[in-house]
C-alpha cells in the first residue's frame, strides 16, 4: 500500500507540475499566448480561464483535490490540444500529437485510482482509489 501510495504521489506531482510551470509561464506573457491560441481557431478572450484552468488544475493534482475532476479535466485539454495544435498529418508535430495523448493516458489513470492515501481529498474523506 505505501508503494502504491508513493508512486501515486510522484505520478500527480509529476503530472501536475507540466500543467503548473506552464500557465504559470504564460503569465509572463498573456497577449502572446492569446495570439498562439488565436492562430489555431480559439478565440483569444480564452487565454485567461486557460492559464487559470492550467495553474489551478496543475495545484489541485499535486496537492491532491478534487483529483478525479482534476485530472479528467487536464486530460481531455490535453486530447483537445494534441488535436487543435498538434496535427499527427505534419511529422514534425506527431511526437507532441502522442505526447499529449500519452499524458491524457496518465491523467486517464490518475481519475480513475483517484489521489492516493497522502492527499487533501484522503484528509477531506472523498476517498483514495478504486477498491481492488
Amino acid at each position: 500500500m505505501t508503494l502504491q501510495n508513493s508512486g501515486l504521489l510522484v505520478a500527480r506531482i509529476l503530472l501536475g507540475l507540466l500543467f503548473l510551470v506552464a500557465g504559470w509561464g504564460k503569465l509572463a506573457d498573456v497577449q502572446g499566448f492569446a495570439g498562439y491560441m488565436a492562430s489555431g481557431g480559439v478565440p483569444a478572450f480564452l487565454a485567461w480561464p486557460v492559464v487559470l484552468f492550467e495553474i489551478l488544475g496543475g495545484l489541485a493534482l499535486i496537492l491532491g483535490l478534487l483529483t478525479r475532476p482534476a485530472a479528467l479535466a487536464l486530460g481531455l485539454f490535453s486530447v483537445a490540444t494534441a488535436v487543435m495544435f498538434h496535427s499527427p498529418a505534419d511529422p514534425a508535430q506527431m511526437t507532441n500529437f502522442l505526447k499529449n495523448m500519452a499524458l491524457a493516458g496518465g491523467y486517464l489513470a490518475i481519475a480513475i485510482t483517484g489521489a492516493g492515501a497522502w492527499s487533501v481529498d484522503r484528509r477531506l474523506g472523498w476517498g483514495t482509489a478504486v477498491p481492488a
